[in-house]
């Protein structure tokens, strides 16, 4: 094999090797933009759920508001109808 050979045959497989390490990076940089987007959806989720407990927290202390409210209404009706049996009983 001649010198002339020897060096296309190396210009060749650096070519190779080249193209080689450029696809690789490329993969590689497609991967970073991945996890980045990845990151991105995690937090974008951690920040829905932080919202979502902190609703259900404020839904919660109000519906026990609403329900001692209406424990309340309901003993002050059988008030009133203990109320108004008693005048209609002194009545008879």
């Amino acid at each position: 094999m001649s010198e002339t050979d020897t060096v296309e045959t190396a210009s060749r497989r650096l070519a190779l090797a080249l193209d080689a390490l450029e696809a690789a990076a490329e993969r590689r940089d497609e991967i970073v933009r991945s996890e980045q987007g990845l990151a991105t959806q995690i937090e974008a989720l951690d920040n829905d759920r932080a919202r979502l407990a902190s609703e259900l927290d404020q839904t919660t202390a109000r519906w026990r508001g609403l329900e001692a409210a209406n424990r309340e209404v309901a003993q002050r009706i059988v008030q009133a109808i203990e109320t108004i049996n008693g005048v209609l009983t002194d009545e008879d």
